[in-house]
């Protein structure tokens, strides 16, 4: 029975996604349950599985835009994994049965022709006309060889994967050898390669909802940033005395987010509308703390949101962004892990970036920019004296808030950070 495989629907407002990686080639044998393809959408990526057993033979190439609900591969059920089938046919014995009769009886038969007849048929088939197994095909497709030169040793002249994993090793091996000196390199293939001077690819998915995004914030809000800096001595200093304890206690480290994920929504409670939004002529606003945590990855940056951080231990909320950044690069976050955050934190100083203005992630009215942890002079009771000091970003939408309540929530962030005993310890 032939089963399609089709896109499946990961979101109301999500009308198509592109087939990012086939994790199974055409012609391999698939488990149910089993991962086919990795499906990128605007939102997210996500991997798709086998619905039933069987023979893959894919429908659209790696980097094809597909529309929800459309036919991507099909699944022939039918087919079995190789290995599993081809059990000892009872032909030959039933045709050697009767020669056996004859000879006894003394009466001369066409026995010889028909065994020149099985012989002709156990002599290996043309050499361009092997089959290939799913997993020698992989390997002659990956390493470019020519499946016709090579000498196979399996069942009537058929390729084995050692066949070919040894003509490959062996070309590698010269290959290494040539560029070694005074060896004789044997007719080497020159392939010119001319650099282009640019090169045009379609944006993925996910970097044109980014693009949409930032550019919405830019024209629909009016975005103001407010700088502050803050002395990061006694959190650093907390972090080194119980760490250890905290790790053993926890089984994840103490780092620098649940700080500032905890004095993020001190802030907030102390400035409540800068957890809110503009909704046509309304503001919402909200009395619950779910923070988006900013995770870098090779697509792009994701967003995945901390529910209910107020009542989060810091041991919870270390778990929470340590699950989000390992899903965040494995491609497994879900729709809605990305959805209904009320106030963003970003870290841009994991790139090294001392300074920076970061965009709103609407519909969001506040985001909060960290940045590189930088020792620096200050003045300390009078005194000039090396710090370590980190300056503090927050970018808001001046339609809602204030200069001054901006002020006073970045305030309060920067007096919890330089005395942690102002937030709610827990280990």
């Amino acid at each position: 029975m032939i089963i399609e495989v089709k896109v499946p629907s990961v979101g109301e407002s999500v009308t198509s996604g592109v087939v990012s990686a086939w994790h199974k080639k055409s012609g391999e044998f698939v488990n149910e349950g089993e991962p086919l393809f990795a499906l990128e959408t605007d939102k997210v990526s996500t991997d798709i599985v086998a619905e039933k057993s069987g023979m893959l033979e894919t429908k659209v190439p790696e980097g094809q835009e597909v529309k929800i609900g459309g036919v991507v591969a099909v699944i022939d059920d039918s087919k079995v994994q190789a290995g599993e089938k081809k059990a000892p046919e009872p032909k030959k014995t039933e045709k050697s049965q009767p020669k056996k009769k004859e000879e006894s009886a003394g009466i001369k038969s066409e026995a010889e022709p028909e065994k020149k007849t099985v012989e002709k048929q156990e002599k290996p088939a043309p050499l361009k006309d092997r089959p290939l197994s799913p997993a020698v095909r992989r390997i002659v497709e990956e390493e470019h060889l020519e499946s016709a030169k090579i000498h196979g040793t399996g069942m009537a002249g058929r390729l084995t994967k050692a066949d070919v994993l040894t003509v490959a090793q062996d070309r590698k091996s010269v290959g290494e050898a040539d560029s070694l000196p005074g060896t004789a390199a044997p007719s080497p293939t020159v392939h010119p390669k001319a650099e282009a001077r640019f090169v045009r690819k379609k944006m993925s998915p996910l970097r044109r909802k980014i693009a949409q995004q930032l550019v919405m914030a830019q024209h629909t809000a009016a975005i103001l940033t407010t700088f502050n800096e803050c002395d990061m001595s006694a959190v650093q200093e907390l972090r080194r005395s119980k760490q250890d304890e905290f790790t053993k206690k926890y089984g994840s480290k103490l780092g620098l987010m649940s700080f500032f994920v905890k004095a993020a929504v001190e802030g907030l409670k102390a400035v409540p509308v800068v957890n809110g939004r503009i909704e046509g002529d309304d503001f919402i606003q909200n009395n619950f703390y779910d923070i988006g945590v900013a995770v870098g990855t090779e697509r792009g940056l994701v967003v995945p949101v901390v529910r209910d951080a107020d009542k989060k231990s810091f041991a919870d909320l270390e778990r929470d962004i340590a699950d989000f950044a390992a899903r965040a690069r494995d491609g497994k976050l879900k729709l809605e892990d990305l959805q209904g955050g009320t106030f963003t934190i970003t870290n841009g100083g994991v790139y090294g970036s001392l300074f920076a203005t970061p965009i709103l992630n609407p519909p969001q009215s506040g985001i909060l920019g960290m940045h590189k942890i930088m020792p620096r002079p200050v003045a300390v009771e009078a005194k000039v004296e090396v710090r370590p000091m980190m300056y503090l970003a927050l970018s808001y939408d001046h339609r809602a808030i204030d200069g001054k309540e901006a002020v006073t929530f970045l305030i309060k962030v920067k007096e919890c950070i330089e005395d942690p005993k102002k937030l709610p310890l827990d280990f």
